[in-house]
């Protein structure tokens, strides 16, 4: 399976919510990042995506603009529209996604988005106030790294 063709694999995986194949596109050693997450490792970019996918509301995901860089990297961009669960506000994600693919599997994975951006939809008129701040990106971060450790430990 060539790089591309995996980048296809795991966003279609996602766009049904189907985190096993998601899983299966990373090699068991992947690192991970993103705003909200920070550096995941050691099996939790995989757990990160089972708890995000198993707990979606009204979901939708839409990708693109696919760049192989060279014959290991990649990158894309990806739009994802959900409910976030803690406000039930509506979070029109834009992101972009750099990939490391080896051997057909994902080794490192970072996605880049706006957290204030993120903040402001998900919290409204606290977040158009406060999401700016290190304070706030801070306790999201907090908040999402303990929902994961609280994850792993119950499955």
């Amino acid at each position: 399976m060539n790089n591309e063709q995996v980048i296809h694999r795991f966003y279609r995986a996602f766009q049904k919510l189907d985190y096993k194949t998601m899983q299966d596109c990373y090699r068991l050693d992947v690192v991970f990042s993103d705003p909200v997450f920070g550096l995941l490792q050691n099996g939790e970019p995989q757990a990160m995506w089972q708890l995000l996918c198993t707990r979606a509301t009204d979901f939708s995901l839409t990708y693109g603009k696919i760049k192989l860089i060279d014959d290991e990297y990649a990158s894309c961009e990806w739009v994802a529209t959900y409910l976030f669960s803690a406000s039930k506000r509506k979070i029109i994600n834009k992101i972009t996604a750099h990939l490391r693919i080896v051997d057909g599997k994902i080794i490192e994975h970072t996605d880049q988005f706006n957290l204030y951006r993120w903040a402001r939809q998900a919290f409204g008129f606290s977040g158009i106030l406060l999401g700016w701040t290190s304070w706030m990106q801070n306790k999201i971060r907090h908040n999402a790294r303990a929902s994961l450790k609280n994850f792993i430990k119950n499955n």
